[in-house]
């Protein structure tokens, strides 16, 4: 049974110490089950969560709990979290050395890009800490999109509902797309089963409370669309000059510009999968020529798309 190794220190959203509970039972229920042992590791045995009602909670194991897990997952903080005290970044640095994944939730990835692993690899974290990330590590290639990021054995993510959404992808690595879609089923679907709410739906309704993550997902779905500012703002359900001030908040760019990095990002997985010629891959992330698409990827990643064919993407699977 694989071991799950979450790193918490004082200040710990709630949220995240019960979304890994809550997905890895998910995932070890029902047919073709994926069971993990989950441990609650930190420095002291008692740690308290933050705010607006702060919980005491027991660690079950120290810094040993990391020695033989197959993933170690570093929680975040309330706020962006210093560097972490030297045993912690030791822990983490000995089980990458060992093999083993490593995963950073939220503002988890500022105590892991201090660890010195993320430097040359690209990361995320929340959004609204986006920029204070990449100025406290300029070798972390910080990606805006809003979705995890995988990159050789290092996984990270925003931490959204409390970071779901890598413990999906979590196990889709580990027991792979059937097992995942199947957990995020008995996840979501008791939610809406009966609502008959739409995937868009869904999101307008989340989008007041959730910030931008509705609309960085549509984005991210739909970049091969032309993507006008109206339309983007419509979809966020706010005025332009708000989405830009939202956008500027989370993201530290404004709405094209994002748009403009991710497109070249997704442009960039392309041609290192190899998959099409330059233009085919222009027009699928949504570039009006491919003239502008080289133009824009060289100015925005420093190298020519042709550099880039063929190298591959980092390897998916973490333990390899």
């Amino acid at each position: 049974m694989p071991v799950v190794a979450l790193l918490v220190a004082d200040g710990v959203p709630g949220h995240q110490l019960t979304a890994p509970a809550t997905v890895l039972d998910a995932a070890a229920a029902g047919p073709g089950p994926a069971a993990y042992e989950l441990r609650i590791c930190a420095i002291a045995p008692a740690v308290t969560t933050a705010g607006p009602v702060p919980l005491g909670i027991t660690a079950t194991h120290g810094l040993d709990g990391l020695a033989d897990a197959a993933t170690v997952v570093v929680a975040g903080q309330d706020g962006v979290p210093g560097d972490p005290p030297p045993e912690v970044a030791a822990a983490v640095r000995a089980a990458a050395a060992r093999g083993a994944g490593i995963a950073a939730v939220g503002t988890g990835a500022f105590t892991l890009a201090a660890t010195g692993l993320l430097d040359g690899r690209r990361a995320t974290t929340e959004w609204c800490h986006i920029p204070e990330l990449a100025r406290r590590h300029p070798r972390v290639t910080v990606d805006p999109g809003g979705t995890p990021v995988t990159d050789g054995p290092f996984l990270t993510a925003s931490g959204v509902l409390g970071g779901l959404d890598l413990f999906l992808r979590l196990v889709e690595y580990d027991h792979g797309p059937s097992a995942a879609a199947r957990t995020a089923r008995q996840l979501i679907a008791p939610v809406y089963a009966h609502a008959g709410a739409t995937r868009a739906e869904i999101d307008r309704e989340i989008a007041g409370t959730a910030g931008l993550e509705p609309t960085l997902r549509w984005l991210a779905e739909n970049l091969h669309r032309p993507l006008p500012l109206d339309s983007i703002a419509a979809h966020a359900r706010m005025s332009v000059r708000s989405l830009n001030r939202r956008f500027h908040e989370q993201t530290g760019f404004t709405p094209l510009q994002y748009l403009l990095r991710a497109r070249v990002e997704r442009a960039r997985e392309l041609l290192a999968d190899g998959e099409g010629t330059v233009e085919e891959i222009a027009a699928r992330t949504g570039f009006g020529s491919a003239a502008g698409f080289r133009r824009h990827f060289r100015r925005l990643t420093g190298t020519a798309p042709a550099a880039v064919r063929g190298t591959g993407r980092p390897a998916q699977d973490r333990h390899a």
